[in-house]
């Protein structure tokens, strides 16, 4: 007989009545994240560079409170910019629970072309991660309230890549991207272990090949080649993931790297 005094399974993973924020919400993988969210009860506040752009992606949003999602300007290279996205989700949204950070400003040189301040500038998507946990760990302790924060790392922070899977068809997997994701990583860890006792919890999805539409099919076919499952990722397969990180069901995962790559890194 089962305990009725402890939650089914049902229960760990509904977000009914908690808000999430999610950076970069409408790009590939950031779109499924978000709608993850939704379809769990979460009301989404989605954040992205351009106003009208978050507000599309808000407006698209199904689940429970379809029409009730929000959006906010934020540019995560920036850091006023953070502060007054962050400050903008409190105002409309009176409280988050949940922060997912998503958003990523590209960079298309790879070791052979990259300048010192490109290569900086990538890393200061890591900064931005950081600014804006900061921000949302400070408004769960302000509340007396638990809060989840994801950080979005890449099988490519804890592997190298293939050089033949990009040889003579694009550039090289950007060793800046390397280094931020890696860095990610850890980052996710030592804010795990400061902030546990806050009862914030932090923890790390790290995708592996998710390919979006314009990768070059060559380049595609090389990288599905050294998947043990033998096919890429689609973008629906992070839904169950982010939703775990994002709800009571992992409220034990603490420091965490979850790693959805099709067995990539078990090679």
């Amino acid at each position: 007989m089962s305990d009725p005094t402890t939650p089914s399974v049902q229960q760990l993973f509904d977000l009914t009545g908690r808000t999430a924020l999610i950076t970069g919400a409408s790009g590939h993988l950031g779109s499924a994240l978000a709608q993850a969210l939704a379809e769990a009860g979460a009301r989404v506040v989605v954040a992205s560079r351009l106003l009208e752009t978050a507000r599309a992606t808000a407006d698209a949003l199904g689940g429970a409170q379809r029409g009730g999602h929000l959006a906010v300007a934020l540019d995560q290279m920036d850091e006023a910019s953070i502060e007054r996205g962050f400050a903008e989700a409190i105002r409309q949204a009176g409280r988050l629970d949940v922060l997912v950070n998503n958003g990523h400003e590209q960079l298309g040189a790879d070791w052979r072309s990259v300048t010192g301040a490109q290569f900086t500038r990538q890393l200061a998507n890591a900064s931005g991660y950081f600014l804006l946990a900061r921000w949302m760990r400070d408004h769960a302790v302000s509340q007396g309230a638990p809060a989840s924060i994801i950080m979005l790392g890449s099988m490519y922070g804890i592997v190298a890549s293939y050089p033949d899977a990009y040889e003579g068809v694009c550039s090289a997997s950007p060793a800046a991207y390397h280094a931020l994701k890696g860095g990610i990583i850890q980052l996710t860890r030592h804010l795990a272990v400061y902030w546990a006792k806050d009862r914030v919890r932090v923890n790390c999805l790290s995708p592996g090949p998710f390919p979006g539409a314009s990768a070059p099919a060559e380049m595609v076919a090389r990288l599905q080649a050294r998947v043990p499952i033998a096919r890429l990722g689609q973008a629906h397969e992070l839904k169950g993931a982010v939703v775990f990180l994002a709800s009571d069901a992992s409220s034990y995962v603490i420091g965490q790297n979850l790693v959805v790559d099709g067995g990539w890194t078990a090679w």
